[in-house]
């Protein structure tokens, strides 16, 4: 398979990822809001998202060399699929600061893996053109999902929308898993 194929799917498995993921984020800061009664405690379980972030992405440099580049986003899905699923049942604003430095791990192994496996997929003479594409594509499912979720959320409640966005980031994985993406 060559790299325009792997870039192809590689932007199928991330258009659904971004579309998972702004699905839920209207209703996501609602949920933090609701959970942490005040503004400082909004603050400090956001700013825990960004350190934890922080914190991991230099071991990811140093690892990212013995690891295959989409095993980070593979990580990246499944964890977030099953983090999703304790939404609905979290209550407490402890398990809100646990809960945001496991995104912020997760975030940062989607970041470091995608940005990887886009220099894998492409080469200096494509690189901005295939960038653009796939900015493109990205950006459009992240605003289709933040545009429906509103009306989803008029149909379902918000806990199903965390589960069907937890069942997205589940299909994205797997599209993740293959063996064709593997780079030469």
């Amino acid at each position: 398979m060559n790299s325009q194929q792997r870039l192809k799917i590689f932007m199928m498995s991330q258009s659904i990822t971004f579309f998972a993921s702004s699905l839920i984020f209207p209703f996501y800061i609602l949920f933090l809001k609701n959970v942490g009664s005040s503004f400082t405690t909004f603050g400090f379980s956001y700013g825990l998202f960004g350190l934890s972030s922080a914190l991991i992405y230099p071991l990811l440099g140093k690892v990212s060399m013995h690891i295959e580049n989409r095993m980070f986003m593979f990580v990246h899905c499944f964890g977030m699929a099953l983090t999703l699923l304790t939404f609905p049942h979290i209550t407490e604003v402890n398990q809100v600061y646990v809960i945001q430095v496991i995104l912020g791990l997760l975030g940062a192994l989607q970041k470091h893996g995608e940005k990887m496996l886009l220099v894998d997929y492409t080469d200096k003479s494509n690189r901005g053109q295939k960038l653009g594409s796939y900015h493109f594509w990205t950006a459009l499912f992240s605003s289709l999902a933040v545009m429906s979720a509103g009306i989803l959320a008029d149909f379902f409640t918000i806990d199903a929308i965390f589960y069907g966005s937890s069942i997205l980031y589940f299909v994205s994985g797997l599209l993740l898993l293959n063996r064709k993406l593997v780079t030469d």
